[in-house]
């Protein structure tokens, strides 16, 4: 069996050097509650958002030998050989007033929400060698270049909410898209993951939701060898994965099938895909059970409380299921999982590291196609 999880750590902060400096002793709170989730899950191939990005891998090597290196309250450590990271779009700016308030060079208007290049950015580890020449990232196509793109219109309006002038420029990726061949069991598997813009902190233009929703739809598009030619990467190679490739897709997507602000059934563009084994749900006692007790919006929602694996404000969004691990229809899987401890139960005081909880699936290659 082969465990592939994501995570969104919530191991952002509010400068260029915060979590860097956060990281270079062993007693950061958060980060060991982190550590320990990862100690416990044990994911072969790990999925990190929300884990501020700076070139020199800095913060990861100090996480990796602060944090999950050393025991966490007793557990064994875990050592990752593998890893991947590069830049993404937070933080980037644009130039240009994005949000049409009058304003530039607010975090609004870069690429994608941010106080600094990196924030919110993310990071695979890998106990599974990474194919380097095979890697492919996708941070700089444009929104635009996406055939019949939801690119959102005024309020009232069939008038484009961007100018053309901004819309020349605008990536599609509120962080960035990543093809990453993991080699497992003489196999490559692509580890494809990404982290979609919410769908919400916008006005009646919905310009979030409609981007959320492309930014899925291009995961969608890239496994579907009959709609992935427009598709370039950041080299300018086009095009999507073979009909008979492997594939994980992984991440916080800020969409829920049932429930919250999401565009046009969003995420069902995974779920109900042909090409994707989405049969097996995640579930976790606590959140069933965290669902009863914090009530409120969270009464109304339609989907499986056991399912989520976000808890926000209760008043206004609830808890939802917003983070993913999808295999490919090709693979088979055995089991999984939300790291989601009941009150009471060992390690619930735990997930108050993040407003996330780490979600796993385990594959059996044996039986892989």
């Amino acid at each position: 069996m082969v465990r592939f999880a994501t995570f969104n750590t919530s191991l952002n902060r509010d400068t260029n050097t915060k979590l860097i400096n956060d990281l270079k002793a062993s007693d950061n709170i958060q980060a060991r509650k982190i550590a320990e989730i990862i100690q416990r899950v044990r994911p072969d191939v790990l999925l990190l958002n929300e884990f501020d990005y700076e070139e020199r891998h800095e913060a990861i090597a100090l996480f990796q030998t602060n944090y999950l290196s050393l025991s966490q309250n007793r557990r064994k450590p875990i050592e990752y050989e593998f890893h991947f990271l590069a830049a993404v779009n937070t933080g980037v700016d644009s130039k240009l007033d994005l949000n049409q308030n009058g304003e530039t060079g607010e975090p609004s208007d870069a690429f994608g929400f941010g106080e600094f290049p990196g924030q919110f950015g993310m990071v695979v580890l890998s106990r599974f060698p990474i194919e380097p020449d095979g890697v492919r990232t996708f941070r700089m196509f444009r929104w635009k270049d996406m055939p019949s793109a939801k690119l959102p219109n005024k309020p009232n309006s069939d008038q484009p909410y961007h100018s053309k002038k901004i819309l020349r420029i605008f990536r599609l990726s509120s962080k960035s898209l990543w093809d990453i061949p993991v080699t497992i069991e003489n196999q490559t598997v692509h580890f494809l993951v990404s982290h979609p813009t919410p769908s919400v902190f916008d006005g009646p233009e919905d310009r979030n939701g409609c981007r959320n929703h492309d930014e899925i739809r291009m995961l969608a598009d890239y496994v579907d060898p009959d709609l992935s030619a427009y598709v370039y990467d950041d080299r300018k190679k086009r095009g999507g994965l073979k009909k008979d490739a492997h594939f994980v897709i992984a991440g916080d997507m800020n969409a829920d099938p049932f429930d919250g602000d999401s565009k046009d059934n969003a995420i069902l563009q995974l779920l109900n895909h042909s090409r994707i084994n989405s049969s097996f749900t995640p579930t976790s006692r606590g959140a069933f059970e965290q669902a009863k007790r914090d009530g409120k919006i969270n009464t109304d929602h339609r989907g499986n409380h056991a399912a989520d694996t976000s808890d926000f404000n209760d008043f206004s969004v609830g808890n939802l299921r917003l983070d993913y691990v999808l295999p490919s229809n090709t693979l088979t899987v055995a089991a999984g999982g939300v790291f989601w401890p009941a009150a009471g139960d060992e390690g619930h005081e735990l997930i108050s590291a993040s407003d996330h909880r780490l979600v796993w699936i385990d594959l059996n290659f044996s039986n892989s196609r």
